[in-house]
Parts: structure tokens; C-alpha cells; sequence
């Protein structure tokens, strides 16, 4: 169990409801729990199968890293979801505690890449701090007037970046029809969007500082949030897989490999609802499918490890899964780790996220990768 604590001066116990005292504190903790491997044929491997050291089949103990999936919350949202006294020192001295707790706990998560979402301090923080713990980084800042973004922050040591793509879903939104929503047709779709919200991603390739110098692909996303708008978010989704499955093919002529593909991020997406069902199955609830609809096939790492989680995302208004890692199961990596969450029950997510215990009000997910030998 990681702690860290980060108290901020000047806020008085009217803003602490939940504190013992006038000075508050975040308090961030994760851990890594070991899950059983699952054989192809969907069998457990037996005892002699696995590396004495440790729960890793011997054919994936060679090498081994770690993923972890984090919506950071943007400051700019963060004066709309928590109850706070409007004026400037204490929006000061909440950034100055609030980032650093969310540094804290990147670092103490000890991941080789960090998929983060709802980045809207990348040039002025986190940038040049996670250079300071031996992070490189690349990022894409979304379309219209919000200033967040999604980062991939990986390891130096760990990985080498080879190519990258970037991916604006407001690619998929032409006009404006009534100053909400816009409509046009995209590869069949019906894609309707809010252009003043627009969600980005990130993809890209890297060849891991191993001895097989593999290559994986990682990808990090953020897609449109309003429940009423599930073409939308289809549409996002189906154009992410279209553009991963080009980019797939793209690494594959370029450096002449198989590179298998890691998804995350944050996805406005229920276990079981439209989107979660087209990105684990290819079906399609709102119509048919045709062959050529069809996405790579993918798996969500909770789901192959231990079953979803109940929570990723936690407010007074919706608790629920919003946040996947997928991967591509025919591929040269299996999860081999899950990083461990909170229950309902447990005492420092009850009342809602953002607080004193959470920096943001969705929660880090993460999973450790062994590469086959």
C-alpha cells in the first residue's frame, strides 16, 4: 500500500467537512495484486507452468511493464465538481496540492506508461515534471475551448518511441445544425457532436528495451461523455479502430513485426453499453454489422483478470466504470497484474471524488504486461 499526503494551506474547515482538522489533506494510495493467467484454451496453467518467482508463465517471464490509465480531472472542471469557496488563494493553493498529489501518486504507481487523460497543464507542469522521474512524453491538446488533452508518458529506460499519431474526433463532425449538435454522415455513421467539446487521441508505436526489441502499439483516448449521444460515441469508436487498424499496418510495413495493441483511456462507456459491446465483440446494437465494420479484436484486462471493476468513476451524481485497458489477446503480451481499487464501501470514496483521499474524481486503473520469450 503506496501513501502520500499533501496538506493545503489556507483552506479553512468550511471547505474540510470530512477532515479533523482546519489543515486538509489528499491522500492517494494504490497496489499492485497478482491475478491467475488464463491459458488460451481458457484453462488455468498448472504450478510447473509458471516461473518459481513468480505468479508469470515461464514463457512471459522474460520481460514485463506496466500500463496505468488515469483521467487526472482538468482544473478547469475541477471548480464545477467540487464545493469550494470562489476566490483566488484557494484555487491556488488547491492546484499547488492537487498536483502534486496526482505527481505523487504517478510516481509511486512505478509504471513504464502513464495514459493520461483531461491534461490541461502539460507545457507549464506536467511536462518537465515527469521528465524529472525519467518520463518522455507526447500529447494531443483537444479541439475548441477546453485546454485539456491526452499525454502518453512512458519510460526512457523502458521504451523508445518510433512513430506517432495523433486523432481529433471533431474530424468526424463537419457543420452545425443548431448550435449544439452537428450531423454527417461518416462510413454509414450518423455522427452528432457538441463542437465546443470536442475528444482527441494518441497512438503510438514503441520498441520496448528488451532483449527482442519488440514493438507494441499504445493507444490513449477520450471520448465524448453525454449518455443521450450514443452515435456519437459509436462513431468515435468505430473511427479510433479504423485509424489504430491503419496504424497497425503502417508499423507492421514499416519495421516488418506484428505489433500487438494496447487501448486506454477514458470512454464514457459502461460495461455491457454500445460502445464497450463494439470494442470487446465488433457487434454493433444500434444496426447491423457488416464484415467490413467488423474492429480487431480486443480485451479489456479487468475483465480477463478478475471481472470489471464496480467503480472507476465516482461522484455524488454517478458511480459507475467509465475507464478500460483493452489489448489485442492474439498478440505477444498477456496481463499478468491488475492494479487493485477501492470498493463502494471502502471509507475514503464515500460522498464522491474528487476529495481529501482522491485528486481526481475518477480512479487509476492499471495492469503489468509479460512479454512472450
Amino acid at each position: 500500500m503506496l501513501r502520500c499526503s499533501y496538506s493545503v494551506p489556507g483552506l479553512s474547515d468550511e471547505f474540510s467537512p470530512n477532515c479533523p482538522s482546519t489543515l486538509s489533506s489528499w491522500i492517494c494510495c494504490a497496489s499492485y495484486n497478482h491475478c491467475q493467467v488464463v491459458a488460451s484454451a481458457g484453462s488455468l496453467l498448472q504450478q510447473d507452468e509458471y516461473d518459481s518467482r513468480t505468479t508469470v508463465p515461464k514463457i512471459y517471464s522474460s520481460f514485463k511493464f506496466r500500463l496505468v490509465s488515469y483521467n487526472i480531472l482538468a482544473q478547469d472542471w475541477i471548480m464545477l465538481r467540487c464545493i469550494m469557496k470562489p476566490n483566488k488563494l484557494f484555487v491556488t493553493n488547491l492546484w499547488k496540492a492537487r498536483s502534486q498529489a496526482i505527481l505523487t501518486m504517478l510516481k509511486n504507481l512505478e509504471a513504464d506508461f502513464l495514459c493520461l487523460q483531461e491534461v490541461d497543464e502539460y507545457d507549464t507542469f506536467y511536462k518537465k515534471n515527469l521528465e524529472n522521474l525519467g518520463y518522455a512524453s507526447i500529447y494531443i491538446q483537444r479541439s475548441g475551448k477546453k485546454r485539456d488533452g491526452c499525454g502518453i508518458f512512458y519510460k526512457q529506460n523502458s521504451a523508445e518511441l518510433v512513430i506517432e499519431e495523433k486523432i481529433d474526433y471533431n474530424d468526424l463532425v463537419d457543420t452545425v445544425d443548431d448550435g449544439k449538435t452537428s450531423s454527417t454522415e461518416n462510413d454509414g455513421v450518423l455522427v452528432s457532436g457538441n463542437k465546443e467539446e470536442p475528444k482527441a487521441g494518441i497512438m503510438a508505436a514503441f520498441r520496448l528495451k528488451n532483449p527482442s526489441s519488440c514493438h507494441v502499439i499504445i493507444a490513449n483516448t477520450h471520448l465524448y461523455w453525454d449518455p443521450e449521444w450514443a452515435d456519437v460515441k459509436i462513431a468515435q469508436a468505430k473511427y479510433l479502430l479504423s485509424r489504430l487498424v491503419g496504424f497497425k499496418d503502417l508499423v507492421s510495413d514499416k519495421f516488418d513485426c506484428s505489433p500487438p495493441i494496447i487501448l486506454s483511456g477514458d470512454f464514457n462507456s459502461v460495461p455491457g453499453d454500445q460502445v464497450h459491446q463494439y470494442l470487446v465483440s465488433g457487434t454493433n446494437l444500434m444496426g447491423p454489422e457488416t464484415a467490413d465494420d467488423l474492429p480487431m479484436p480486443l480485451s479489456s484486462v479487468y475483465a480477463f483478470t478478475r471481472g470489471e471493476p464496480e467503480f472507476t468513476n465516482c461522484t455524488p451524481g454517478f458511480t459507475g466504470t467509465l475507464d478500460y485497458i483493452f489489448f489485442s489477446p492474439s498478440g505477444d503480451i498477456k496481463p499478468v497484474s491488475y492494479l487493485e481499487l477501492p470498493e463502494a464501501e471502502s471509507s475514503d470514496v464515500i460522498g464522491g471524488l474528487p476529495n481529501y483521499f482522491h485528486p481526481s474524481d475518477h480512479l487509476p486503473i492499471g495492469a503489468e504486461f509479460a512479454v512472450e520469450a
